[in-house]
C-alpha cells in the first residue's frame, strides 16, 4: 500500500523552486523563504509563474516525486515525467482495451455508474443531515431520476449513449446544487457550471478542487502503471489526461463536491478568499487558496472504510486504490472494475 506522505503546495506567484542536496528550497528572488527534505514529499503542486529549476524536475522524476505545474486558478498545466515504469503488458493490454468499443465501454460504464451513485448519495447526505431546511420537492425528485438512470447504465452498450446518459444525470444533479449549498447567500449562489474562467464563488471552489483532484489521480495511475492519457469514457485528444479524468468521474461528488460543500456550509472560506474581476471572472485569492489546500490536506487524512476492499485507510489514498483495482482488472484478476460507491 503507497503511503499518504506529505504533498508541497507552492500558492505564492513569486516563488522559484530548486534543489539544494536532498531539500527542495523555494526562494524569492535570490532570497531563500523555505526549505523541505525531498524524501518527506509525494507530491508537489506549484501556482507559481517562476516555476522549478531542471535539477529538481530530474530529482523529483527519479525519486518518484509527482511535480506539477498550474495556473494561479487552480488550471493543470504540465507535469515533470521521466521514462515511462509501467509495466509495458499492463500498458499495452489498456490500449488494446481502449481501442475495442465493448470491453471500453464496459469500464466506463462502471465510471459512469460510480459517479452517478455517489451524486445521488450526495444529495440523500445533505438530507439526511438537513431535511427541514431543505426543499421537500426538488431534492426527492432529483435522487428518484438518478436511481432511475442506474440500471439504465449498467444496460447500456453504446459508449456515445453512455455520455449522453452521464450529461443527463449530471444536468440533474447541478440542476439542485444550490439546494445542498446552505451557507451564505447569495454570495455562495450556484446557477449552472461554468469554467474557464469561473464566473462565481461556487465554481472557483470547484474547479480549483477538480485541479487538485485530478492531479491525485494522475499520480495514482502512473504509480499502478497505466498511462493517464488512455481513457476509456474520455476519448484521446493531444495534451488530454483522459484516463485521470474518468477515474475523477466517479470521484467528484465524494471527493469534491462534497469537500466544496464542507468549505461553504462550515463557513470555512468568505468573500475575502475571492478576487472578483471586471471581466466577470471570480479566482481564489492567495489566501483564499492556502485557505482550501490546508483543508483539502486535512480532508485526504481523514479515515474511512473502503466499500469493496472493506480496509480502513485514508480519503488521500481512494485515488490510488481505484487506480490498483483498475489495473488488475486489466490484467483479468478481477471480473469487473469495482468503481468506489460512497454512502
Amino acid at each position: 500500500m503507497k503511503q499518504l506522505l506529505n504533498t508541497l503546495f507552492v500558492t505564492s506567484e513569486d516563488v522559484y523552486l530548486s534543489l539544494d542536496g536532498e531539500n527542495v528550497v523555494a526562494s524569492r528572488g535570490k532570497q531563500e523563504a523555505a526549505r523541505y527534505p525531498l524524501h518527506t514529499l509525494s507530491g508537489i503542486i506549484t501556482f507559481s509563474y517562476p516555476g522549478a529549476s531542471p535539477a529538481l524536475m530530474g530529482a523529483c522524476v527519479q525519486r518518484g516525486v509527482s511535480l506539477a505545474f498550474c495556473t494561479q486558478g487552480g488550471r493543470f498545466l504540465a507535469r515533470a515525467a521521466g521514462e515511462s515504469s509501467g509495466n509495458v503488458l499492463l500498458r499495452r493490454r489498456q490500449y488494446r482495451v481502449a481501442d475495442d468499443p465493448v470491453p471500453c465501454c464496459r469500464i466506463a460504464r462502471s465510471m459512469v455508474f460510480g459517479k452517478v451513485y455517489n451524486a445521488r448519495w450526495s444529495i440523500e447526505r445533505t438530507r439526511r443531515d438537513h431535511g427541514l431546511r431543505l426543499d421537500a420537492v426538488a431534492l426527492p425528485a432529483a435522487s428518484s431520476q438518478l436511481k432511475e438512470m442506474l440500471p439504465q447504465i449498467l444496460d447500456e452498450t453504446s459508449l456515445d449513449s453512455l455520455r449522453g446518459l452521464e450529461g443527463a444525470a449530471a444536468s440533474v444533479y447541478f440542476g439542485v446544487f444550490d439546494q445542498l449549498i446552505l451557507g451564505e447567500k447569495p454570495l455562495f449562489s450556484f446557477q449552472s457550471r461554468n469554467r474557464r474562467p469561473p464566473q462565481d464563488p461556487v465554481n472557483a471552489l470547484l474547479s480549483f478542487a477538480y485541479s487538485l483532484l485530478t492531479n491525485d489521480c494522475v499520480s495514482a495511475l502512473e504509480s499502478v502503471g497505466l498511462d493517464a492519457y488512455v481513457g476509456f469514457l474520455h476519448r484521446d485528444r493531444p495534451g488530454r489526461i483522459s484516463l485521470a479524468l474518468d477515474l475523477m468521474e466517479e470521484l467528484r461528488p465524494c471527493m469534491a463536491d462534497r469537500f466544496v460543500l464542507t468549505l461553504i456550509n462550515n463557513r470555512i472560506v468568505g468573500k475575502s478568499d475571492f478576487d472578483f474581476r471586471e471581466s466577470g471572472a471570480v479566482l481564489l485569492t492567495d489566501a483564499g487558496r492556502k485557505n482550501v489546500l490546508k483543508h483539502w490536506q486535512e480532508r485526504k487524512r481523514e479515515q474511512l472504510t473502503h466499500p469493496y476492499l472493506k480496509e480502513k485507510l485514508p480519503w488521500g489514498l481512494i485515488p490510488y486504490t481505484q487506480a490498483l483495482l483498475l489495473a488488475r482488472y486489466l490484467r483479468d484478476d478481477l471480473d469487473a472494475y469495482p468503481p468506489f460507491l460512497w454512502k
